[in-house]
């Protein structure tokens, strides 16, 4: 018993280490498995002894001992309790997740999509797509992020973590250059475009949005320079979702704006179908599907909407200020606004 009880504090302390340590940079996969399979034993312990009054109070004791020791050396640790240890991989990946340090090849394994664990207490797993499967459960909801009565729970979770992990990035000390590169790291292993544009419009409205605004910021410039990741979400998103954005989000109701600007810019005239059509840009979006996220922006911000339809008649008299069709994308755009508006 004396070896478990010093193998248990050499565990909490590994946790302490995984959440706190520069040292974590250092990590590989090898050393990341070897740290689960120690947070795994903890939980057998745990399910093994936790009824049995002698051993849980050394147990405790042991536990006590570690908190007290760790808080000498980390100033900003908090205590674990008994029935921490219950939950110890949960522990480790949450602690993992928030440290600055963790390297990027660590993360993209935890998140990995194509090779998901199932997670299951007290039963060791591959740490390769450990997160993408734990953020799905109850368990780890309410130790990352605990969000309740929500749909589309998953992508809220994730939308969490992210915030959270730009935090620590962007923390003082940290940066910007690590936190651009993460995102990254997610945009080029991603294989779910549509569910990576949730994950952020889930960051840019969440319960967080105000609290982390630097993680929100930094990912709007993120999006900004990263053009396409941006038009992706301005296409693919529910309109519900983008009308909250616009609505809630000034930065982003203008990159929205530039976006659709963008895209009515790069039409021409197809003679042929008697309709304006993409010339050569990604990716392809009809006139009349511009037509209509104008009439939502205009929807979401009606002062902003009447600031657009003057930038959009001066842009339609800089084209000659004709009323026939087929001769000004701008003029034809205004005229199809004012056609569906007047239809209401």
């Amino acid at each position: 018993m004396e070896a478990a009880l010093k193998n248990l504090a050499s565990t909490i302390e590994l946790l302490a280490v995984a959440a706190r340590s520069s040292d974590v940079r250092l990590w590989d996969l090898q050393c990341v498995t070897r740290a689960f399979h120690w947070a795994c034993y903890c939980e057998q312990l745990f399910s093994k002894f936790h009824q049995n009054p002698k051993i849980r109070e050394l147990m405790e004791m042991q536990v006590h001992h570690a908190n007290g020791k760790l808080r000498a050396i980390y100033g900003d640790y908090a205590d674990l309790s008994f029935l921490d240890l219950s939950q110890c991989q949960h522990l480790l990946l949450s602690g993992l997740l928030k440290n600055p340090d963790l390297p990027l090849s660590i993360m993209k394994i935890l998140f990995d999509t194509t090779k998901p664990a199932c997670f299951k207490a007290g039963e060791y797993q591959e740490v390769s797509g450990l997160c993408s499967s734990i953020i799905q459960r109850k368990s780890a909801i309410q130790i990352l992020s605990p969000i309740a009565g929500q749909t589309a729970v998953g992508d809220k979770v994730q939308a969490a973590l992210l915030t959270e992990r730009l935090h620590a990035l962007l923390s003082p000390g940290g940066e910007t250059l690590r936190a651009q590169r993460f995102l990254d790291s997610l945009l080029e292993g991603c294989k779910e475009a549509e569910r990576l544009c949730l994950v952020f419009a889930d960051v840019l409205t969440g319960e967080k949005a105000h609290a982390r605004s630097a993680s929100v910021d930094f990912l709007l410039d993120w999006l900004q320079q990263k053009h396409s990741p941006l038009q992706h979400m301005c296409l693919t998103l529910p309109t519900s979702r983008l009308k909250d954005l616009a609505k809630g989000n000034a930065r982003f109701r203008d990159m929205y704006y530039g976006v659709l600007k963008k895209w009515t810019a790069d039409m021409e005239y197809c003679l042929d179908d008697g309709k304006w059509v993409q010339s050569g840009t990604r990716p392809k979006v009809s006139f009349r599907g511009v037509v209509e996220h104008f009439l939502l922006l205009f929807e979401a911000c009606p002062t902003l909407g009447r600031i657009i339809e003057k930038e959009l008649t001066d842009l339609k008299i800089s084209d000659g200020n004709f009323d026939v069709r087929g001769i000004s994308v701008w003029g034809d755009l205004l005229a199809e606004i004012h056609e569906c508006r007047d239809s209401f």
